[in-house]
């Protein structure tokens, strides 16, 4: 992604140290956070220093390769076990965090008891997950971008950028690759109460890389859809499941209800790392509700009445039956083929 005319990752693997670009300085400031533990690493994905099930994934990869690095000789298996069972705890709806946790654990259990053996593959495997995962993400682009019309006025919601990926982003991979083919395209960017990953984050995306856009409020969406001026809705996933489904940021079922009324098309980007083959149906999948300050404070404004409670999950499910495709790195699929087609593809 560019940063001020530089090219970044959102975080990488350097010297058994984790770096990753701090979203929540984002756009306020640039800052870049080095960790060399694995529960640091853990922390940061909890207070959402990293976020995005893509980028979530690469850093749990990263983390239990920290781990094993880390791990004593005598108590090595048993010390990887409590690392992964912490890290995945850390954020439960996005599947990609499991994805990146098992694949580097499964990987490195294979090589025991050679342990310097398995500390390396520990680092091969997270960082080949990684590199799956950025690599999805730019096919997603190449595939995505040939749904977006020229012309086009398109609504995403909270951040499917770089920043929520190891790089290129899956929805906005899709709306990069249309600009860069010369599409004249604008962007509405719903804002994401009440974190605002859609005002800070992909707005900050889209400013960097020239591409028109306007920051709308979460309410404000029907008014647009009400005018004929949105042509089309791109949305990012934390997990889809086997029948369709989708997990994604809260307030992104309401965006697929109005793009049905208006008959939008709605499409959604996931990399392989986004598909949960164990889960049948969006129901299945554990919403987080996160901390109600989250929706009561900014910094330290007080920003609703202080005696009053307030509910935020953090996610929402957005059913089969709206969503018009799946973008993934192998084709764009109905929703219902949609981890079928993957599965055998990755198979």
């Amino acid at each position: 992604m560019l940063i001020n005319g530089n090219e970044y990752k959102s975080l990488w693997l350097e010297a058994n140290r984790v770096l990753m670009i701090d979203q929540n300085k984002i756009p306020y400031s640039f800052e870049i956070k080095a960790f060399e533990d694995y529960e640091a690493v853990i922390a940061a994905i909890k207070d959402m220093t990293v976020r995005g099930a893509p980028a979530i994934g690469a850093a749990g990869a990263y983390a239990m390769a920290l781990a094993a690095a880390q791990a004593p000789d005598e108590k090595f298996r048993s010390f990887l076990r409590m690392a992964k069972d912490k890290i995945l705890i850390a954020r439960p709806t996005a599947v990609d965090l499991a994805n990146g946790v098992q694949s580097v654990y499964e990987s490195t259990l294979k090589f025991i008891p050679d342990l310097v053996h398995a500390r390396q593959i520990a680092v091969l495997a997270a960082l080949e997950f990684a590199q799956k995962s950025e690599e999805d993400c730019r096919r997603i682009g190449v595939i995505g971008q040939e749904i977006v019309p020229d012309g086009a006025r398109i609504l995403t919601h909270c951040n499917a950028g770089a920043l929520a990926t190891v790089d290129w982003g899956t929805a906005l991979s899709a709306i990069r690759m249309a600009h860069r083919k010369g599409k004249k395209i604008f962007v509405y960017v719903s804002e994401t109460r009440p974190r605002l990953q859609g005002s800070r984050i992909t707005a900050f995306e889209l400013e960097q890389e020239g591409i028109p856009h306007a920051i709308v409020t979460d309410s404000a969406s029907g008014f647009y859809f009400w005018k004929n001026e949105v042509d089309l809705v791109l949305v990012g996933a934390d997990r889809v499941c086997l029948n369709g489904d989708i997990a994604n940021k809260i307030g992104t079922y309401e965006k697929a209800v109005l793009a049905k009324e208006h008959k939008i098309p709605f499409y959604v980007a996931a990399p392989l790392s986004t598909f949960d083959y164990t889960c049948n149906h969006g129901s299945d999948i554990p919403i987080e509700i996160r901390d109600e300050d989250e929706i009561k404070r900014w910094g330290d404004i007080q920003m609703a009445n202080p005696g009053s409670p307030a509910l935020n999950p953090a996610f929402d499910i957005t059913p089969a039956r709206l969503i018009t495709g799946i973008i993934t790195h192998r084709g764009i699929f109905k929703p219902k083929e949609a981890a079928q087609k993957t599965h055998q593809s990755h198979s």
